[in-house]
């Protein structure tokens, strides 16, 4: 009796020792699965600073339309400026072909020499209200600095037709300086804005995938175990 107890209790504890290693793996498993850190999904601070960059794109987006819109009516100045260039410059030519005839000379009656002078003060006046010269053409012609208000009328007129082309194709050429900066302008807000959109979509995206990834790897953790395997095969 003594031998068959010895001998069961022999069985009992070998079933003891094969049970102890094959819970052992698992509860091992188990621990690792439980303490094993989940991805963190995406924070404030990186939703903040989607949405911040969202909200300077479309603000970028207004500049940059503004801006195209401002090259586009600097455009339309130069193509203006320079059609009405070339009407100065047609009546130039028209009122120089006109005055090529010669004034048959004669003695000046009295006074003839202060009608000339008023002749060419009030044509100078009349072009500068209707914009056909500037204000400081306008000073130059009162002062007399570069015109005889002496010579013929005709003459005169000429000189004043020809200074009206003169300051048309001086706004042409401010007209054209006006649109190259203008184009600048819209190159450098079209060039932010696609930064700003880049971004945008990259930070879109990153905490889209963050996110995804987030949700992924905790459904399957809650889904399937590495422990169930093993559990399955025994």
């Amino acid at each position: 009796m003594e031998i068959v107890a010895a001998v069961w209790m022999i069985l009992i504890l070998s079933i003891g020792a094969v049970a102890a290693v094959f819970a052992l793996p698992r509860r091992l498993t188990t621990t690792a699965v439980t303490l094993a850190p989940q991805p963190a999904g995406p924070t404030d601070e990186e939703t903040r600073y989607a949405a911040e960059v969202a909200v300077a794109a479309d603000r970028a987006a207004v500049t940059a339309q503004r801006a195209r819109a401002a090259w586009a009516e600097a455009q339309d100045q130069v193509d203006a400026a320079w059609i009405a260039y070339e009407q100065a410059d047609r009546e130039a030519r028209r009122v120089a072909a006109a005055a090529v005839y010669p004034v048959q000379r004669r003695r000046r009656a009295k006074g003839e020499n202060a009608d000339r002078e008023r002749f060419l003060h009030r044509s100078a006046l009349s072009a500068c209200r209707n914009r056909e010269i500037s204000i400081v053409q306008l000073n130059d012609i009162l002062a007399h600095r570069g015109w005889n208000e002496r010579l013929h009328p005709a003459t005169q007129e000429s000189a004043l037709r020809m200074a009206v082309r003169d300051h048309r194709y001086d706004g042409y050429l401010k007209a054209a300086e006006r649109e190259r900066l203008a184009w600048r302008d819209a190159e450098r807000a079209a060039v932010a804005l696609r930064s700003l959109r880049a971004e945008a979509c990259l930070a879109t995206v990153r905490s889209d995938e963050e996110d995804t990834l987030s949700m992924d790897v905790s459904w399957w953790s809650r889904q399937w175990s590495t422990a169930e395997p093993r559990a399955a095969a025994a």
